[in-house]
């Protein structure tokens, strides 16, 4: 039943974000404001002007939404597979394995529609991360109405550019890296292990990360334009303006943090899954 894929998506990416909020609000941080001298320097500072709390702003609102964000790219991803091979998973995991092909552009897809339904949940998220030394907002719900009030509706899909160029091909990426190692690792007709679900979900983490940190970098940076950031006139304009002031080191900004943070959040992810999908067919197994 298609919709199980989506419940298996939601329950697996609450985990993953309770698990790694903390690592991608010294993320946004480094990427968008100029206030740190490395990883370091940004944790003590949030400990020590905001406390633990400082780790954890506006988590309430992504925990219960990324839920439906990682919901939409299990399940759009899943179903994608499902039309571009014309099999559905039971099959795929009794031996008739989807090409990678079709794997990618099922991962592309779900980039895709995950863009479309989750901008302004991320742009909520990245606002509440990136008040180091303003309180602005009062909450997540505060934040949607004063973008509201400020810029209107469309305010809400602000970096939607950079987001899009993030997504797309690195939810391709990232599907394909998890199944290149599930298929590598695992013997033809059998179920990949926990060890290999494991490895497979982190290194498909950084390797997805790994290829969108340049994009992050700009994205967050469009969505923290005015907020507690520069102010940049449009897409192409932050590229060049962040290009002229620190050169292409700083399109990878946090890529070190991101790889740290992806390899553990991923890996729960894909196993939390993994086996919330065995749960929902047994007869996979």
């Amino acid at each position: 039943m298609p919709f199980l894929e989506f419940v298996a998506g939601s329950i697996s990416g609450a985990l993953g974000i309770a698990f790694g909020y903390p690592f991608d609000t010294v993320k946004v941080r480094l990427q968008a404001q100029t206030l740190y001298r490395g990883i370091c320097n940004c944790v003590v500072q949030t400990y020590t002007h905001e406390g633990i709390h400082g780790f954890y702003k506006g988590m309430l609102f992504p925990l219960v939404s990324t839920g439906f964000s990682n919901s939409i790219v299990f399940g759009c991803y899943s179903n994608s597979l499902d039309y571009l091979t014309q099999s559905q998973r039971t099959r795929r995991s009794q031996g008739q394995p989807a090409s990678l092909v079709d794997v990618f552009n099922a991962g592309c897809v779900a980039g895709l529609v995950q863009v479309c339904l989750v901008a302004p949940i991320e742009l909520v998220k990245v606002r509440m991360q990136g008040q180091a030394t303003s309180s602005k907002y009062r909450g997540s719900f505060h934040c949607v109405a004063t973008i509201l009030k400020e810029a209107g509706p469309g305010g809400l899909f602000c970096g939607w550019q950079a987001h899009m160029l993030r997504d797309v091909p690195c939810y391709g990426l990232y599907f394909w890296a998890y199944e290149v190692t599930c298929n590598t690792l695992t013997e033809r007709g059998r179920q990949p292990d926990t060890f290999t679900i494991l490895l497979a979900g982190g290194l498909a983490g950084v390797a997805s990360w790994g290829c969108a940190t340049p994009m992050d970098v700009v994205k967050a940076r469009l969505q923290l334009s005015g907020a507690g950031g520069p102010t940049y006139r449009g897409f192409m304009d932050c590229i060049l303006v962040s290009f002229r002031e620190e050169g292409a080191r700083v399109f990878f900004k946090g890529l070190t943090l991101n790889s740290v943070r992806a390899f553990p959040v991923n890996a729960l992810t894909f196993l939390s899954y993994e086996y919330l999908m065995r749960l929902f067919y047994p007869t996979d197994s």
